[in-house]
C-alpha cells in the first residue's frame, strides 16, 4: 500500500495521497486469467492508518482488508523522522523513537495475526538516515551504532514473535551498497530475526555502485556476461539474508518525491526502458526462499506517478510480472 502514501503530501510539487480505500479497491480489481493478489504489504502510517491506533480501530482496518478478499503479509514500520521513528544513528533520544516505532509495528502485527488477516510477513525497516554525508565522517563507528539499534529492534521484534527485513536502498546510509548492507548484516549477527528485504530495483543500483562506487560491481557499457556475473556475486552475498522480495523494475536511474531522498526508481513492470529481467533476476533471490522461510512475494511501485497507479492495467501487468516469477522460481 505504500505506493500510495511515499513521497505523496501537500508540499510544492508533491502528488497527494491515495486513500487506503481506494488502494485495496485497485489491488482486488486485478485479475489475469482468474488469479488475483492474495494479499497487501502495508505501510502503518496516516493517512491509511494511526501507529497509535486502538486495538477496536485496527481490528475494523482488518475487516475492510479482509472485506476485499486481501490478506495482509509485512508491515513497513513507520521508523523515518516525521513519523515516529528517527535515525538508527542518532543520539539517544532518535534511537528511542525508531525503537517505539518497531514497537507499535509488532503491536499492529500481533493485532492483525488475533484477527486473522495476517499469518505471514516480515516488519520492514532500515537506517532511517537520510543519505551518507554524516554516515561518511565515521563509516565504523556510525555502522555499529546502526547495528546497535537494530539488535535493540531485533529482541523487541523477537519477543512479538515477529522478523525484520531490512531493505537495502542508495539512500539509506550504512545500507547503501550491498557490501555496506552486508557488513551490517553480519555486525548485527541476529539472522534468525534480523534479514534482508531484497528489491531488484533497488540492488540493480547496489550494482552500478551509486552512493558508492568503490562497491560497484560493474561498469558503464558492460557485457551480459559481466552483468550476471555481477548479479551473483551480489545475490550469493546478500541471499542468505533474504527473508522478503520485491518484484520490480527500474531503468538505471534515481528518483525522489517530497521529504524521500533519491533512491531506485521503479518502473512499470513493462517499460521499456527498464533494465532488468524481472525473471531471470528474481531467480537469484528466491533459491531456497522456503527454506528461509519466505511465504509471499510483493510488487514495488513506490513514488509511482498517481496517474500510473490510477490505471487498472499498471496492476495487471504488475500481476502478470509476478505470476511469471511464481511459476518460474514458486513453491507449493
Amino acid at each position: 500500500m505504500w505506493p500510495g502514501l511515499v513521497g505523496k503530501g501537500d508540499g510544492d510539487g508533491q502528488e497527494p495521497p491515495i486513500s487506503l480505500e481506494r488502494m485495496l479497491e485497485l489491488t482486488a480489481a486485478a485479475n489475469v486469467n482468474g488469479q488475483k493478489f492474495d494479499g497487501i504489504d502495508y505501510f502503518l502510517f496516516l493517512p491509511h492508518t494511526n501507529p497509535e491506533a486502538s486495538d477496536a480501530e485496527l481490528e475494523k482496518i482488518a475487516n475492510t482488508i479482509a472485506r476485499h478478499g486481501l490478506a495482509v503479509g509485512s508491515l513497513v514500520a513507520p521508523v523515518w523522522p516525521g513519523t515516529v521513528g528517527d535515525s538508527a544513528m542518532g543520539d539517544a533520544a532518535a534511537r528511542e523513537k525508531f525503537l517505539s516505532a518497531v514497537k507499535m509495528a509488532c503491536r499492529i502485527a500481533n493485532v492483525f495475526e488475533k484477527h486473522r488477516v495476517r499469518k505471514y510477513g516480515v516488519i520492514r525497516i532500515d537506517s532511517a538516515e537520510f543519505g551518507i554525508a554524516k554516515w561518511r565522517e565515521n563509516p565504523r563507528a556510525n555502522t555499529s551504532k546502526i547495528a546497535a539499534t537494530f539488535r535493540e529492534a531485533a529482541t523487541i521484534a523477537a519477543h512479538h514473535g515477529q522478523r525484520l527485513a531490512a531493505e537495502g536502498e542508495i539512500c539509506w546510509a550504512g545500507m547503501h551498497s550491498w557490501k555496506d548492507m552486508l557488513d551490517l548484516l553480519e555486525e548485527v549477527g541476529m539472522p534468525e530475526t534480523l534479514g534482508f528485504q531484497a528489491d531488484l530495483a533497488h540492488t540493480y543500483l547496489y550494482l552500478l555502485g551509486f552512493n558508492a562506487p568503490e562497491h560497484a560491481l560493474v561498469q558503464p557499457g558492460h557485457s551480459d556476461q559481466e552483468f550476471w556475473a555481477a548479479y551473483k556475486q551480489m545475490t550469493d552475498a546478500l541471499r542468505p539474508w533474504t527473508i522478503d522480495f520485491h518484484v520490480a523494475q527500474n531503468d538505471g536511474q534515481v528518483h525522489g518525491a517530497g521529504a524521500h531522498d533519491k533512491t531506485g526508481k521503479h518502473c512499470p513492470a513493462d517499460d521499456p526502458a527498464g533494465k532488468l529481467d524481472i525473471v531471470k533476476c528474481a531467480g537469484y533471490w528466491l533459491e531456497g526462499a522456503a527454506e528461509r522461510g519466505l511465504q509471499h512475494i510483493c510488487w514495488d511501485g513506490c513514488m509511482f506517478p498517481n496517474a500510473t497507479l490510477e490505471k487498472q492495467a499498471t496492476w495487471n501487468t504488475i500481476l502478470t510480472t509476478m505470476l511469471a516469477v511464481r511459476n518460474a522460481h514458486g513453491w507449493n
